[in-house]
């Protein structure tokens, strides 16, 4: 092939999309990939006993915590090299897989070790564990490689479609468990497959991309500030799983059980605010690495707008209505996760929020700041989970988890040195709606229930049209989707 004419195709190859286009790509992936994540779980609980749905719990969190311990923030580190001028794919690529390999290792040693540690008077939760966690790290390690290579060139419809096939893979195996009437232990190794499949998948993806050579050069911009990125990536993971691992030693495996059927629903959920800043990630990182500090800053103020109206339109049904949801999905037998899941609804905003202060953070170079927060977060989360836990139950579980979420917060947001402007702007403005929502559904939920949820509907569609902002982003695309419509009809005639 001429050089020219192949220059020209790895152009179009590596040409990024708009954010608008890959928050598309992102949230059409991410919502079926969601409600197939969704029945997945729908169909273990009904299933499982409460007592091995329990157990799946626990080693399903210990599961993603090793997982990620394979990244150690090295996720982050690469989306910041990658954003950098003239860097060599193949070798970041390469090296970033050589580097997984060595920390996937470590992993297995590591979370093995503290499991039969912390279990050894359980030798069925220990098997439960390996049959579970084996596959399951393996094709989480291999899933993030493909997906952190596409959220770098902005190709996100590739990053969905990895989630997708994880997915879809789940929930045949799982229904082919369910047919074929296997035990636990089975259904556990049929769940760690599925995320296998899925993780080769995302591998031959890559590689039809860039080349991976284990025996090319080392990328040494990874290894710079590595400690910071690995151990702010490590509290992150542990911080959503803390609440599972802690009540197992407070509460019985019953118990677990019902607390994880209503924390599973919000952590579902939240991933669809995390689309919106999965695409705004990148964007911060070129931003502030040309040195444009005011773009990055209004790129930041409007990704916590984004991502906070997502969160809020998520957690009122859930809110309002929590005892519908929990009877709708997993029926009459787990109806106790309902006063539980009210409460946890609340942590879908706080930790969207979350998400959208800590990236303007880290991709500002303060990921230390992160860390520290993330740090003080999972100490209070501890003593939190561990006190409400023994003296208010599976409902104590649920206040430690949302209490956890806001201390992050403010933390968060203390440590931003533009932190006032973002309040001003962002932050103070969103939270007090939140709260006005919440707070009006308590009052008058019981009696005008659907008077009060169409209410609140009104009042967020208010809020984006006070917000000049937001609603010239949403004219604006309203207007490009149709001119687009109008030319096809023309076109077309």
């Amino acid at each position: 092939m001429p050089t020219n004419a192949r220059v020209a195709m790895l152009l179009k190859k590596f040409q990024k999309h708009t954010i608008g286009k890959n928050i598309f790509h992102l949230f059409y992936s991410t919502a079926l990939s969601s409600s197939l994540n969704a029945a997945s779980l729908i169909i273990l609980a009904n299933y499982l006993q409460s007592y091995y749905y329990g157990m799946f719990s626990v080693a399903l969190a210990f599961a993603m915590i090793m997982g990620y311990l394979t990244d150690s923030g090295l996720n982050s580190i690469v989306l910041r090299e990658g954003s950098k001028k003239d860097v060599d794919l193949s070798v970041l690529i390469s090296s970033y897989l050589k580097v997984r390999i060595i920390l996937l290792a470590v992993s297995f040693i590591c979370g093995f070790a503290i499991i039969h540690f912390s279990n050894s008077w359980n030798k069925e939760f220990i098997l439960t564990s390996y049959f579970l966690i084996i596959p399951m790290v393996l094709g989480l390690t291999l899933q993030s490689i493909g997906t952190i290579f596409f959220q770098m060139i902005e190709r996100m419809h590739y990053c969905g479609l990895i989630r997708i096939v994880a997915s879809v893979c789940l929930v045949l195996t799982l229904s082919a468990g369910l047919i074929f009437n296997l035990n636990h232990l089975f259904i556990c190794t049929l769940y760690g497959l599925s995320y296998l499949a899925a993780g080769v998948f995302g591998i031959y993806k890559v590689r039809q991309y860039v080349q991976i050579r284990m025996k090319s050069s080392f990328h040494k911009g990874l290894l710079r500030n590595i400690g910071s990125f690995s151990l702010g990536g490590l509290l992150f993971v542990i911080l959503p799983h803390l609440g599972p691992l802690i009540i197992g030693k407070t509460l019985t495996l019953s118990e677990v059980g019902i607390f994880a059927v209503a924390y599973r629903i919000p952590q579902a959920l939240q991933q669809i605010p995390f689309i919106v800043a999965g695409a705004y990630y990148p964007v911060l990182f070129r931003a502030f690495n040309n040195n444009q500090l005011e773009e990055h800053l209004h790129k930041n103020i409007t990704l916590i707008k984004l991502i906070a109206l997502a969160g809020i339109a998520i957690t009122v049904p859930l809110f309002a209505k929590p005892e519908a949801v929990i009877h709708l999905l997993f029926g009459e037998m787990w109806i106790a996760a309902s006063f539980p899941l009210k409460i946890l609804s609340l942590m879908v905003t706080l930790q969207a929020i979350n998400i959208a202060l800590a990236d303007g953070l880290t991709t500002r170079g303060l990921q230390s700041y992160r860390t520290v927060i993330q740090a003080i977060a999972i100490i209070t989360g501890m003593y939190l989970y561990i006190q409400f836990s023994n003296s208010y139950g599976i409902a104590g579980a649920a206040i430690a988890g949302a209490s956890i979420e806001g201390i992050a917060l403010l933390g968060f947001w203390i440590s931003n040195p533009s932190r006032w402007i973002i309040a001003k702007k962002a932050l103070f403005p969103y939270l007090i709606f939140f709260a006005l929502c919440t707070s009006g559904i308590n009052l008058f939920t019981d009696s005008h229930s659907f008077i009060v949820f169409m209410i609140q509907i009104l009042l967020l569609v208010l809020v984006i049209f006070i917000d000049k902002e937001m609603k010239g982003m949403i004219l604006g695309v309203l207007i490009r989707v149709l001119n687009r419509w109008k030319a096809k009809e023309t076109q077309g005639g």
